[in-house]
């Protein structure tokens, strides 16, 4: 068993390893980097590519010598873990409730393998081939299982299957301006790209005197009491990861260069509001 997790793990998982990033706080206070020391953008990274996500208590790791692991970076050890389940926190199919599996693990200050036995983790897998034998979908795909933890992957996870949850936005589309009557008066309206076809748009306003506002709408019609995301949603995520710096030239071919000015405007207003997609991990 322990070789065909060795094959697995070489064969169908590219190396993806944290790297140092700032705390990030959102508006109503929340921390969006508080999960084992990654953000809210890599535990969504992680959760949309993971059929299981569990919390499992570790019994056991065994560090592989060096010519059965290819592909580590410096720095870690790669180890074959045995683990209790602790609960199920996602997966359709169940799990047994001992698992295996082979992990990446950072070696500490002293270049030494840390003690693993008896902590508890959250894990982001697929099935293995055999029953029990699980692979994580990323090597750093398993971050310590404090009650914060859970309750932030429960969320995330509750968020993705939602009936209204946001569809993965693929760029900006088609994007309009009107220019008000008097100076400084104007609205752009910007179609998005969806996976799913769905519409979503986003709406800038301004006015003479007043800050300029924006909201995004999920539908056809555009609310006029929608409010800009929350930073650490969903919504938010999907917008601030899915978007480019700035409005490609396609999104305003259609546009006098007055207003083509006046959308792209618009659009780096909004793109600055988001604030930046933080990752502390690298995305394969």
């Amino acid at each position: 068993m322990l070789a065909c997790l060795i094959s697995a793990a070489t064969a169908g998982v590219s190396p993806a390893f944290a790297q140092d990033a700032p705390m990030v706080t959102s508006s109503s206070g929340a921390s969006t980097h508080d999960v084992g020391g990654l953000t809210y953008a890599d535990i969504v990274d992680l959760a949309e590519q993971a059929p299981l996500v569990a919390h499992v208590r570790i019994r056991n790791s065994i560090a592989l010598k060096p010519e059965r692991a290819t592909g580590v970076p410096q720095g870690h050890r790669r180890v074959y873990i045995e683990a209790e389940t602790i609960g199920l926190i996602r997966g359709e199919g169940g799990i047994s409730p001992t698992v295996t599996y082979l992990y990446d693990a950072p070696l500490d200050a002293r270049g030494k393998l840390p003690k693993l036995k008896k902590d508890e983790v959250i894990i982001f897998a697929r099935a293995g081939s055999r029953p029990g034998e699980i692979q994580l979908v990323s090597p750093d795909a398993q971050v310590p299982a404090t009650p914060q933890a859970v309750a932030r992957v429960r969320t995330i996870l509750s968020a993705l299957v939602a009936p209204d949850a946001p569809p993965r936005i693929l760029g900006p589309g088609e994007a309009f301006h009107v220019a008000g009557t008097i100076a400084g008066e104007g609205e752009t309206q910007i179609f998005l790209r969806t996976e799913t076809g769905d519409p979503v748009s986003l709406s800038i306003l301004r006015r003479p005197g007043q800050a300029p506002r924006w909201a995004v709408a999920l539908g056809e019609i555009v609310d006029e009491a929608a409010r800009p995301p929350e930073e650490g949603s969903l919504l938010w995520y999907r917008l601030a990861c899915g978007l480019p710096p700035v409005l490609p030239p396609q999104s305003v071919r259609t546009l006098s260069p007055p207003d083509a000015q006046a959308a792209r405007a618009d659009y780096q207003l909004v793109i600055a509001a988001l604030g930046p997609c933080r990752r502390s991990r690298s995305v394969q």
